[in-house]
């Protein structure tokens, strides 16, 4: 792996540290949250839906 910058790790950590509390307030709060996990988003958290909304593919738009 390529070593970063010391500007750019503290960038990332930033980001990292401010995704986390953002999640974690979701949590405490009782909210879902989107996530992305093995290239889709995820729905998580005890009051998430249960089916997200689908976007219509190309051929199920009407005319």
């Amino acid at each position: 792996m390529t070593q970063l910058s010391p500007d750019t790790q503290e960038m990332l950590d930033s980001l990292r540290a401010a995704v986390a509390e953002a999640l974690e307030r979701k949590r405490r709060l009782g909210h879902y949250a989107v996530v992305w996990q093995d290239g889709k988003p995820v729905l998580i958290g005890e009051d998430a839906p249960e089916q997200p909304h689908q976007q219509p593919s190309d051929d199920q738009k009407p005319n």
